[in-house]
């Protein structure tokens, strides 16, 4: 069960579609160090597996060439208990032949007994290889998803990084933008300008009190020419021209 849960979780992380979880999340940095964490997390129970697996297999293996050597070990004894029964019956022992005979069969009893448990053991060894290829492979696509993962955790955060950056700049190229009347610069000229106008309000409010003044002068100036004129009618009882002589 245990094989069978790491091969699924295997089978599961390979089979992901990492670029569509990253598009589908919220904060895809998080997503991406969530799944680094996954993968490394599962490479490492995969990786305890797998030689566990291994482990088990090479036992197997090395049972099954032990059933073997002994097998074809037991066939060189009964051929030899063969030949020694042969060779005593022709030489007229037959009761030491029978006895090597039967020595000949109880060695070929254990060389088939051995062939029996490694040819048994067989199919376990197949079936073994194949799920640790399977797992190895699996292993190999998680490695490589997992590299996947830390480049574009990598791309991600130079891009977030060079976007911080371009932003800054935006941020300082726009503060220094007199077309923009958002920019401090901006704002500073909009004040000068009130100032200015300030100024140019103030000046044409002191312009237009002086000509008053001067309009009240020339009003003065005619009331003394007309006092002058009356005071030279009564003393001369002519009529003063416009040049201050009086007429005949």
């Amino acid at each position: 069960m245990a094989k069978q849960s790491i091969f699924g979780r295997i089978s599961t992380l390979v089979r992901a579609n990492v670029n569509a979880m990253i598009d589908a999340a919220e904060d895809p940095q998080k997503m991406l160090d969530q799944l680094v964490r996954d993968y490394t997390n599962n490479i490492a129970d995969a990786e305890s597996a797998i030689a566990e697996t291994i482990g088990n297999l090479r036992l197997l293996e090395r049972d099954h060439d032990e059933d073997v050597q002994a097998a074809a070990e037991w066939g060189g004894k009964a051929l030899a208990a063969s030949r020694k029964a042969d060779e005593l019956r022709a030489a007229g022992s037959t009761a030491d032949a029978d006895k090597f005979d039967n020595l000949a069969k109880i060695a070929l009893q254990r060389q088939l007994s051995e062939e029996n448990e490694a040819k048994a053991a067989e199919p376990q060894i197949a079936s073994q290889t194949e799920i640790v290829a399977k797992l190895k492979d699996g292993l190999n696509g998680m490695k490589q998803k997992l590299e996947q993962l830390k480049s574009k955790r990598s791309e991600l955060l130079a891009r977030a990084k060079v976007a911080e950056a371009q932003n800054k700049v935006h941020d300082a190229l726009k503060s220094v933008d007199v077309l923009d009347p958002t920019s401090e610069i901006g704002r500073f000229e909009d004040k000068i300008r009130r100032q200015e106008a300030l100024a140019a309000g103030k000046a044409e409010l002191a312009a237009s009190s002086l000509d008053a003044q001067f309009e009240a002068l020339e009003d003065v100036g005619e009331l003394t020419e007309v006092e002058t004129r009356l005071a030279a009618l009564k003393a001369t009882g002519t009529q003063a021209s416009i040049t201050g002589t009086a007429t005949p």
